[in-house]
């Protein structure tokens, strides 16, 4: 175990310093920040209801489990892999994010940006020397420039506490494009112009809700002279002098005077354009009013998570295993999946009617059900079998009848006469008696 730990400091590569990161990581600190800046924080102008958007997305998404696994011959799931991959999916991501939370980061970033990227930052060499690495922390950058073989990230470096730019390769760099980056990213795409209409909607309420009275003064003269335009100024002056210091807001005016006011809503139809983009927006994600306040059916979810969260996490789950394994691994049957509870949406009632079907049917075992309500184990072999217990009572029989002296009894006796008892052979007199 220590000659192993001395092998990963001797050949550990960084993607800042591209060497051996050891030579620099020290914890003497200058300075600290308020905010954390190993996260990009996305301050906008946008309505809530964008924001609300793209954070149920991200949510949603990052609870979905993702694995490094091994599969059989026919690409079927057959068990998870004790690699360093999975501990960054599932536990550890780097040392300020958890493998969810990164994985919301990395959503969040796609969905905001359009395409974001996972960079491996610690691994055991560097990464375009060998087919074959181990990664060791990875964290989301955002591309701020495109190359032929390479891209310019903005990523996070935890031995400075600054954001910084590097050059990474894109045969070992994760990229994934949002897979609705025409509805969502594109300059005139829905959503884009839903944050324009929001955006010219608000400035509309601000306008309307500034405290303006919006008069219109009309005095019993000519304005056409200068002496009068001076004398109108000179009006219009002592009217908001007395509605300025009036405690009540109360002015007076000559009887010749007359006052007009305009502070009338004005009628336009941003409201209706904003409500028939949100419609279309959802209609284009797959979204539901009833998947934001919690009232959806669960073939509701069900249609939500097939045509909004899957796409993203097949994009994800695609470029990583494209990336982030070798060819060599990869003819070994080693895949990057997500793997989805499927009784998440599922009710006590429904769950244990389905708990019961698969049982009976030897597809889980009752510890499996029993974990997917949240009971301890029972450390019994039956309960780790796939038996169907049914079927079970009909061997136990046949044991009774293969080792009677175990169960000669007049408990036992009595309690399996009836199923011992053979009446194929008796006459219809025998059966009334």
């Amino acid at each position: 175990m220590a000659n192993r730990f001395i092998d990963r400091l001797r050949n550990a590569w960084n993607a800042f310093t591209s060497r051996d990161p050891t030579t620099r990581y020290h914890r003497s600190y200058y300075g600290g920040n308020y905010d954390r800046l190993d996260r990009k924080r996305y301050f906008t102008a946008d309505n809530s209801i964008i924001e609300m958007v793209k954070n149920r997305i991200a949510v949603d998404a990052s609870q979905i489990d993702i694995r490094h696994i091994r599969t059989d011959e026919e690409d079927n799931y057959k068990e998870d892999l004790n690699s360093t991959l999975n501990d960054i999916l599932r536990s550890s991501a780097n040392i300020d994010q958890t493998g969810r939370a990164f994985m919301l980061d990395f959503i969040q970033s796609i969905l905001d940006e359009g395409v974001a990227a996972a960079v491996p930052i610690d691994t055991d060499t560097d990464p375009l020397s060998t087919e074959s690495y181990k990664i060791y922390s990875v964290r989301v950058g955002k591309i701020v420039e495109w190359y032929p073989y390479d891209v310019r990230v903005e990523c996070y470096n935890e031995r400075t506490g600054k954001r910084e730019e590097i050059t990474v390769p894109k045969e070992t760099t994760a990229i994934v494009e949002n897979p609705f980056y025409s509805i969502m990213n594109a300059p005139n795409s829905t959503l884009q112009r839903l944050i324009r209409t929001l955006r010219n909607l608000d400035v509309l309420n601000d306008r309307n809700s500034s405290g303006k009275l919006d008069l219109i003064i009309q005095l019993p003269y000519s304005l056409k002279s200068p002496m009068k335009q001076q004398q109108a100024e000179s009006r219009r002056k002592q009217i908001e002098v007395q509605l300025a210091g009036s405690q009540y807001g109360i002015a007076y005016i000559d009887a010749a005077e007359h006052v007009t006011q305009l502070n009338r809503p004005l009628e336009n139809n941003l409201w209706k354009e904003a409500s028939d983009l949100t419609a279309l927006l959802y209609n284009q994600l797959g979204l539901t009013q009833g998947v934001f306040d919690g009232t959806a059916s669960e073939e509701t979810m069900n249609y939500y998570y097939i045509r909004t969260i899957y796409p993203i996490l097949t994009a994800i789950t695609e470029e990583m295993e494209r990336k982030f394994l070798s060819k060599t691994a990869r003819s070994q049957h080693q895949r990057v999946r997500f793997l989805r509870d499927p009784f998440m949406f599922t009710g006590m009632k429904d769950l244990a009617t389905a708990g019961q079907l698969f049982v009976q049917n030897e597809i889980m075992s009752s510890n499996e059900v029993r974990s997917k309500i949240g009971l301890k184990p029972r450390d019994t072999e039956r309960a780790n079998d796939l038996i169907n217990k049914n079927i079970n009572k009909v061997e136990d029989i046949s044991e009774i009848k293969e080792n009677p002296e175990a169960y000669n009894t007049e408990e036992s006796q009595d309690k399996n006469f009836n199923n011992e008892l053979d009446t194929s052979n008796f006459t219809e007199e025998d059966r009334d008696g």
